[in-house]
């Protein structure tokens, strides 16, 4: 799997060594978290050497996720050197999830 798993210690350095990063933040307990979940993935897939993909289980990351004002979940956060660049909440489909990625090559 080319997804990172990512906690509040490691969350920085992913954004910043990556030219282009997807987070995804979500919980366990959210069911539209498990809809984008394997969207996710297989966008990791496709874009694998291109952009980098992680996820951020925003229970186990309460500190981070407040840090960066998540207020719903899923939420993706899209990056580019390092600098938040877009989000989305919600679960939107598989093409508007990649209209987003493309937008960071």
């Amino acid at each position: 799997m080319t997804v990172s798993t990512l906690d509040s210690a490691s969350f920085d350095k992913f954004t910043q060594q990556n030219a282009a990063a997807v987070i995804d933040i979500w919980a366990p307990w959210c069911g539209p978290c498990r809809m984008v979940s394997p969207i996710v993935d297989r966008l990791s897939e496709k874009y694998h050497g291109k952009v980098a993909f992680g996820k951020l289980n925003s229970d186990d990351n309460s500190d981070k996720a407040g840090a960066l004002g998540i207020m719903s979940i899923p939420t993706l956060l899209f990056y580019k050197q390092g600098k938040l660049v877009d989000r989305i909440v919600g679960a939107y489909p598989e093409d508007t999830i990649t209209e987003h990625v493309q937008q960071l090559l």
